[in-house]
């Protein structure tokens, strides 16, 4: 078959700063995918994105052009409106968790296809593993009877969806050109899209412990999949949200579980409350219930019922032990006084040491490894108080993860709890109404 382009001309053109027209750029990621075109010559044109960018109707070309890929889900069968969240990832990150039941607790569909964790950013499908007899691979049939019994369904994406994507992401983490926001929204957004949702919420982070950490850049981002999901016909709005300090109190899988739960019965910690109720209140408001009383779903145990149908839909036992450490190292405060300074990255660096994370997609997490935060800023501690719990199966790994958390935290002595002032969790909304 003879080709309609050539990769060279299509690099020289966005490597000089021009526009790449639409057939041109269908055809490059449809000549990827089959292997006509070579990984340096998309590495090529990768740098070149990263350095001159795209214009809109460029990234949304180019996230179509991924769609069409693979295969495109529809949720059109279905008797309820559909509504996903995506989260850019961070620390203690576990808000989908108690966010999809409590979403679909108001009959709202939640297909939440998740992915597992790499680094110091933790996996949704890992968490919920830990939970015995729980499974992430579903039949699209199973998919579907679940949203419609349940209305929740958190499972692992079919490997149909947006190829093209995957092949150029692996391809970037080895060019230097991960952070390229152009290949970032379209990578996210490709996924979202073929997924079928009538309408998304993107919770994108910034801060310390996220993937963008810079605020600027980060709304940026969140301005651009949010123009993608527009054009694209997805209802979709974004939250900014900070992520300098590790979300909740647990970072890990089976602990963050537990967290989770105590949410669903109406407490937990403050920051994982919030924003699990700011970004339902969102999901929501788009699925046509701006009025939703969303606290009081929590409260009253509508959102637990729905998670324990849920866990048990996908073969888990909500009711099971879950996994516990077979060491654990607690950290001692060193002085008296407030907590100012606590660094996500640190600790999740730190949970990843112990096992919670993994370095290769292919290795295998230990569930009850983590980290269990004592205190947090805002918070009094007096000298020889447990800052942290390290937990792990086996004690060989502390020495390293208490290494990255070596300057990981400030206590200003003789300070007023009273005195110290937080940064808002959620920092901004971004939509195109």
């Amino acid at each position: 078959m003879l080709e309609p382009f050539d990769a060279v001309d299509v690099i020289r053109v966005k490597r000089d700063g021009g526009t790449v027209s639409e057939a041109e750029l269908r055809w490059l990621v449809d000549a990827y995918t089959r292997g006509y075109v070579t990984d340096p010559q998309m590495a090529a044109f990768a740098m070149a994105v990263f350095l001159r960018g795209m214009s809109r109707d460029e990234i949304r070309v180019l996230t179509d052009a991924m769609i069409a890929s693979g295969e495109r889900m529809s949720f059109a069968s279905l008797s309820k409106v559909t509504v996903d969240k995506h989260s850019t990832g961070g620390v203690g990150d576990k808000i989908t968790l108690p966010l999809a039941p409590l979403v679909a607790s108001f009959g709202v569909a939640v297909p939440q296809l998740s992915g597992r964790g790499l680094g110091h950013t933790g996996g949704t499908l890992d968490k919920l593993e830990s939970i015995p007899g729980w499974r992430a691979a579903l039949t699209n049939d199973e998919l579907f009877a679940q949203l419609e019994d349940v209305g929740a369904v958190i499972c692992a994406a079919g490997s149909g969806l947006a190829p093209a994507d995957k092949k150029l992401y692996a391809l970037r983490d080895v060019t230097g050109t991960v952070n390229a926001i152009p290949l970032i929204a379209s990578s996210i957004m490709s996924k979202k899209i073929a997924e079928g949702t009538d309408s998304l919420v993107l919770d994108v982070k910034f801060g310390s412990g996220a993937f963008m950490q810079d605020y600027e850049q980060a709304r940026e981002l969140a301005a651009t999949m949010v123009a993608l999901g527009v054009d694209s016909g997805v209802r979709t709005t974004a939250l900014l949200t900070d992520m300098n300090t590790p979300l909740g109190r647990a970072i890990g899988n089976a602990n963050e579980v537990r967290e989770s739960v105590e949410v669903l019965a109406g407490g937990g910690p403050a920051d994982v409350r919030e924003l699990t109720i700011a970004l339902a209140s969102e999901m929501l408001a788009l699925a046509g219930l701006p009025d939703a009383d969303v606290a009081r779903a929590l409260d009253g145990g509508r959102a637990m019922d729905t998670w324990r149908r849920m866990i048990r839909a996908q073969g888990g036992d909500p009711d099971a032990q879950l996994p516990l450490p077979r060491e654990t190292h607690t950290i001692l405060a060193s002085e008296s006084g407030v907590m100012t300074r606590l660094d996500a990255m640190s600790v999740g660096v730190a949970a990843w040491r112990l096992g919670a994370g993994r370095a290769r997609a292919d290795d295998a997490v230990v569930f009850a490894a983590g980290i269990d935060l004592h205190v947090k800023p805002g918070e009094l501690v007096q000298a020889g108080q447990p800052l942290m719990t390290l937990s792990a199966d086996d004690a060989g790994r502390f020495p390293r993860a208490v290494e990255a958390l070596h300057g990981a935290w400030d206590i200003a002595s003789g300070a007023d709890p009273r005195t110290f002032v937080s940064a808002p969790l959620v920092r901004d909304r971004i939509s195109e109404e």
